[in-house]
């Protein structure tokens, strides 16, 4: 089979299918934690509530991979920055008030780490020099891991990586494997130095089933076209975001 013929998704019904996975397994993990920071391995769920948690880990990768190729296509960088950082503020009350009595008050939503990694788009794009291009890049990253903004400096490194290898798909999936792999090592090894069991393998196998899912989604199956409402569906996923965070709160505030 060609492999256009699996090109049949198209960008707003991968949204819609990532956003569906991402309400439910919020939902499921936000209702889970209680009062309680959570661990990453939510193991008082029952096992569909802990899929749909696990699934919902591939929204990050499919965000990042639409701030590339929105900056790609969109007719004003200016604009979707804008765009970006307000709805960014507008997220983080929401996002401040469901996390904040859980894990600490300082921390950014992902939108913040969207608007920087569009930032890095950007400063790699300039007409600075080599170095100095490499010099705002490694800024904005450290300014994302100041603001403890979810996801840290991965957002950017894949960014740049699904802009910079657009047209070299295998460098661009050496380097997308590395970097979670690092990302991997980083929030799942730690968890195995208390001792093994199956339900943190089972975590570790989700991540990697969900960074590849969404590689696939975003690389074999994307046809790079729009989908039938455009408009609606671009603004009906800004708003969402926050709409879907004022939710939980409010659902944490009812079932006290």
């Amino acid at each position: 089979m060609e492999k256009s013929r699996l090109k049949v998704i198209n960008r707003d019904v991968i949204k819609y299918i990532i956003i569906f996975f991402m309400f439910w397994g919020h939902l499921f993990a936000w209702l889970s934690v209680g009062d309680t920071p959570p661990d990453g391995l939510f193991a008082d769920c029952p096992f569909w509530q802990r899929i749909f948690i696990r699934l919902s880990l591939m929204t990050p990768p499919v965000m990042f991979f639409f701030i590339a190729d929105g900056y790609k296509y969109t007719r004003s960088v200016k604009k979707y920055a804008q765009r970006l950082f307000i709805f960014a503020c507008i997220t983080q009350v929401p996002f401040t008030l469901l996390w904040g009595p859980i894990t600490g008050w300082w921390g950014a939503n992902i939108m913040f780490t969207l608007f920087f990694s569009l930032l890095a788009l950007c400063a790699w794009e300039s007409h600075f020099k080599l170095w100095q291009r490499i010099a705002l890049i490694v800024l904005i990253c450290g300014v994302t891991t100041a603001l403890v903004s979810e996801w840290f400096i991965f957002g950017p490194l894949i960014v740049l990586g699904l802009h910079i290898f657009r047209e070299k798909p295998k460098a661009r999936l050496i380097w997308y494997a590395c970097v979670w792999a690092v990302y991997i090592l980083v929030s799942d090894i730690p968890l195995y130095f208390e001792g093994f069991s199956l339900i943190k393998l089972e975590s570790t196998a989700m991540h990697i089933f969900d960074f590849a899912a969404a590689y696939a989604l975003m690389t074999v199956f994307y046809n790079g076209r729009k989908g039938r409402f455009p408009k609606f569906s671009k603004w009906f996923f800004y708003i969402f975001y926050p709409a879907h965070l004022w939710l939980a709160v409010i659902l944490r505030l009812v079932l006290k």
